[in-house]
Parts: C-alpha cells; sequence; structure tokens
C-alpha cells in the first residue's frame, strides 16, 4: 500500500512580503504612543472621579456624584460607532496612516478641553454639558484609533511574530495607565486634596497636548502598511474604478458576508474590555468609595498591578504565536468565570496583602485577552474591508463595554453587595468562552487578501523548508511574456547564479534566508524593467 505524498504548491516571489525592521519598530512605536494616549485619558479619568463629582455635580451626594461622573465616562461609547463608520470607511479608501494621523489630532485636542472647562459654581449646568460635548468629541476620534492602529501593527508584522508584535499595542495602553495613575498621586501628593479638588485635577489633562504632537510626528512619518499598499497595487492593475471611488462596503453586506467574523469580534471585544474596564477604570473608585480606601492607596494598589501586568503582556504575545489564539481566549475565559468570586472576596477582606492577590488574579486573566486581541481581531476580516468592518464591530460591541464601571457602580449602590460585580463578570466569562470555541484560528497564518511576510534578520528555514525552489523560479518567469526577450535570459542565468551560490556553498538556513532576500530584490527590478519597458512600448 503507496501513502500518497501531499503536493506543495511552490512559492512563488510575489508570494512573499520581506518587512524591514525599522519600519516595523517605528509603527508598533507611533501606533502604542496613540494607543497609550487615549488609555491615559481613560486611566485619568476613572483615577480622578471622585474630584470630577464635586466640581461638576457638587449639589448631589457622594454616591450620585460618582454614578454622574463615571456615567459622563459612558456617555460618549455612544458616539463611538459613528466615528468608527467613518474612519473606517475612510481608512479603507485612504490608508490607514492617514487617518490614524487625523485621530490623534482629534483625540489630543478634545483632552486637552477637558481641562479648560469651567466649574459648576463659574458657569452653572455648561460646565457638564461642556464635559460631556468634549469626552463625545473624544469619544469620535477613538472610534477609529484602536482598530486603526491595531490593524496598522497587523499589516506590518510578520506572520509569525504577530501575536508578540500585536501584544505592545496594548502594552501601551497599559503605559498610559499607569502615566495617568502616576500623574494624578503625584499632584495630589504634592498639592494636596483640597486643591486638587479645587484645580488640581485639570493638570494631567494638559500633557495630552504634547503627547499628541509627539504621536503625530512619529504617525506621519510612517509608510503605508505593506497589505494596503498591495493592495492598491491590485486596483491599479485592475479596477481603475475602485482606486479612484475607493470600495464600496456597507454594513449589511458585511453583516450578510462575514456574520461568524462579526460575532466573534463582537465576542472578544466584550470579554476582553469589559474585564479591563472593570479592573482599570471602576476598580479605584470602588476601592475608595465601597471599601473607604484612601485614594491615594487605591491608586497605587492598581498601579502595582498594572506594573505587574506590563512584564505578562509580551509573554501571552509570544505564546499564543507558538500555540495560538484560540486556547488564550478559552482559558482566560474560564479561569474569569471560576475565579471571579474568589477574587473579590479577597478585594473585600479588608486585608492589604489579600487586596492586592485579588486584583493580581484579574490582570493575568486580563493579560491572557489583551495578549491576543490586537493580533486577533485585524486578521478575521480581508484587507479591502477590514478597517471599516473591524471598526464598526469593534465599537458596537464596545457600547456594553463602556457600561461597565456605570452599570457596576449602579449594582453595588442598589443591591448594597460588593460581590456584584464578580456576578457580572462572570457572565461576560460565558460570552468569551463561547466565543473561544467558535472563532477560527488565526496564529502563524497570512492576513486574509495579503501576501506572507517575513522579517528581513530573521532566517526563513523552516517558511522554505517544503518548498521547491527550482519550481518556484520556473512558473515565475514563466508566468507573463515580456515584450523583450533577453531580460528574461538575464534573468534565468541570474536564477541560476543565485542558486548555486547560496545552496551550494552555504548552510541551509543560511542559504534561504540569502536566497530569500535576493529573490525580493530581483523581483523589485523586474518589476521596474516592466514598468519601464510598458512606458516605451
Amino acid at each position: 500500500m503507496k501513502l500518497r505524498r501531499k503536493r506543495i504548491k511552490p512559492i512563488e516571489i510575489d508570494d512573499v512580503t520581506i518587512i524591514d525592521d525599522t519600519r516595523l519598530r517605528k509603527a508598533i512605536t507611533a501606533a502604542s504612543l496613540g494607543n497609550a494616549m487615549e488609555w491615559f485619558d481613560f486611566g485619568v479619568y476613572g483615577f480622578v472621579a471622585y474630584a470630577l463629582g464635586k466640581v461638576f455635580f457638587p449639589s448631589a451626594s457622594p454616591g450620585i456624584q460618582m454614578i454622574a461622573a463615571l456615567a459622563t465616562f459612558s456617555v460618549p461609547f455612544l458616539i463611538r460607532p459613528l466615528g468608527g463608520l467613518f474612519f473606517g470607511m475612510l481608512g479603507d479608501k485612504f490608508g490607514r496612516q492617514k487617518i490614524l494621523s487625523v485621530t490623534i489630532v482629534i483625540m489630543s485636542v478634545s483632552t486637552f478641553c477637558i481641562g479648560l472647562i469651567p466649574s459648576y459654581a463659574s458657569i452653572g449646568i455648561w460646565a457638564p454639558i461642556l464635559l460631556l460635548l468634549a469626552k463625545m468629541a473624544q469619544g469620535f476620534s477613538v472610534g477609529g484609533e484602536y482598530t486603526g492602529a491595531s490593524i496598522f501593527v497587523a499589516e506590518y508584522s510578520p506572520d509569525r511574530k504577530r501575536g508578540f508584535m500585536g501584544s505592545w499595542l496594548d502594552f501601551g495602553s497599559i503605559i498610559g495607565f499607569i502615566l495617568g495613575a502616576g500623574v494624578v498621586v503625584l499632584i495630589s501628593a504634592i498639592i494636596g486634596d483640597e486643591r486638587f479638588t479645587e484645580w488640581g485635577w485639570r493638570l494631567p489633562f494638559f500633557l495630552a497636548l504634547p503627547l499628541g504632537v509627539i504621536g503625530l510626528y512619529l504617525r506621519h512619518a510612517l509608510e503605508e502598511t505593506p497589505a494596503f499598499r498591495q493592495h492598491v497595487e491590485k486596483l491599479e492593475e485592475g479596477d481603475r474604478e475602485g482606486l479612484r471611488d475607493g470600495p464600496k462596503v456597507s454594513f449589511k453586506s458585511i453583516a450578510v458576508r462575514h456574520w461568524k467574523s462579526l460575532l466573534a469580534c463582537v465576542g472578544l471585544v466584550i470579554s476582553t474590555n469589559v474585564t479591563y474596564y472593570m479592573l482599570l477604570t471602576y476598580m479605584p473608585s470602588y476601592l475608595s468609595h465601597n471599601l473607604h480606601y484612601s485614594e491615594d492607596h487605591g491608586v497605587l494598589i492598581i498601579i502595582a498591578i498594572m506594573i505587574g501586568m506590563l512584564f505578562v503582556q509580551p509573554v501571552m504575545g509570544m505564546l499564543s504565536d507558538r500555540f495560538g489564539r484560540r486556547p488564550f481566549v478559552i482559558i482566560g475565559s474560564i479561569a474569569l468565570f471560576i475565579c471571579a468570586i474568589p477574587a473579590f472576596m479577597l478585594i473585600t477582606s479588608n486585608v492589604l496583602g489579600l487586596i492586592f492577590a485579588g486584583l493580581l488574579i484579574l490582570a493575568v486573566i486580563l493579560n491572557a485577552f489583551t495578549g491576543v486581541m490586537a493580533s486577533t481581531l485585524p486578521a478575521m476580516f480581508p484587507t479591502q474591508i477590514r478597517y471599516s468592518a473591524l471598526a464598526s464591530a469593534f465599537n458596537i460591541s464596545i457600547l456594553i463595554a463602556g457600561l461597565t464601571p456605570t452599570l457596576a457602580a449602579w449594582l453595588v449602590e442598589a443591591s448594597n453587595n460588593l460581590m456584584m460585580p464578580a456576578y457580572y463578570l462572570m457572565v461576560i466569562a460565558v460570552i468569551g468562552l463561547f466565543t473561544g470555541v467558535f472563532m477560527k484560528e488565526t496564529a502563524n497564518k497570512p492576513l486574509s487578501g495579503a501576501t506572507r511576510q517575513l522579517r528581513t534578520w530573521k532566517k526563513p528555514g523552516k517558511f522554505f523548508r517544503n518548498t521547491t525552489i527550482i519550481s518556484s523560479i520556473k512558473s515565475k518567469i514563466s508566468t507573463k511574456k515580456s515584450h523583450v526577450w533577453r531580460p528574461n535570459v538575464k534573468i534565468w542565468f541570474s536564477s541560476i547564479r543565485i542558486l548555486t551560490n547560496n545552496v551550494c556553498f552555504l548552510p541551509r538556513q543560511c542559504a534561504e534566508g540569502r536566497f530569500a532576500r535576493q529573490l525580493a530584490h530581483r523581483a523589485s527590478s523586474r518589476r521596474d524593467k516592466r514598468s519601464t519597458l510598458n512606458q516605451h512600448f
């Protein structure tokens, strides 16, 4: 009995995109900085919610002040789907880099304006109205920020390292939270609680402007992603009308064709961001208002937890490249369901060490979600609709997650039960479990509509191990007939020379790495020659 060997399709030159290491680092830095500024504002707002309640809602009781301040935090999430749809359509038409430059400008200016709003004692009802308008402008820009940044990093990342590279995006989120919390604690310690409530709460919001300028500079200097450039090249070769008018995408068509991906996106975003907001936004207020810890102590505990999360975050992303994304979503959801009640029992024990342990349990579970989310979501949709589909699904599902601080505070106040946030997390864990079971695995696979991507310094031995290099050269040279016969002969001889120099005289992996780079360079020169010939003939 003969066993039939699986025939492996040879890889051609244009099937591989070589990612420049320097550009990859710049892309991750620029995207993470904008994401850090977004979560810097969220962190600051959560940490100064008690002060904002006194400034903008002075006539209410302390509990109502907290709920009102957190409600102002949640209302802008109603605007985020509009911003996501608006910037998503533009991102699929004009590119990711341009849209990310616009969103960071709007976000930094609106955050800066929050610090300029007078108090309720100065202008009355206009104070909370202006606060709400600033938060709505911020929510509109954020609607296209995280999804655009995650797409930008994913389309720049090598296929085998996309989880590790994407994890740095939420690493920037945690940095933003730490920076926001640290600024609040530092200013409060220097000027005192009374002056901080009067005017000191404005200072953290003023930092958004210089951070926005730095982020704009970094993003403006970047090139467009390789996947989007390939999409534009396909339009140039074929659909010129599509290149001029952009993709004609409606949410209805996306829902009909990609409803499974949309449901997986919604479930993953809800389970991740509810846990995120519960731990990093609501917990400081929970510790100070419900457990009667001082504001500084509550913030310091959360800062210590977030510093620990920084070390776990890249590890989760790196492990997801090896074991896949789905196991982390499934295991994280099961752990959240089992550990939610024990974690809150530790948090409400009034023992500092046990409080820290309970928060640490939730933080590690949160790392399991955030370590894979930025690399999982962009891989669910093809290039031509990736920004539109992901931004729409992400920001619709974020409506539920954005209500977490307000809903958790209301549940505790209404029931007088400090365990209500744990029950809320258990419900969310069930959603995350179903999502992880039914979602598709995207690790170590090319993005839909894009070629395989490798890093320049990586020796791609595993990548070429099962390929027929001779067949790749032959199939690539014979795909199109050139108008001029001589360049084809030169390419034949140069390909044979490259193969001889690399395979005969060098070790296998080194040969494959050098061979891949030289083939990529040869393909680039061939395209330049072909475009020159087409201009003359």
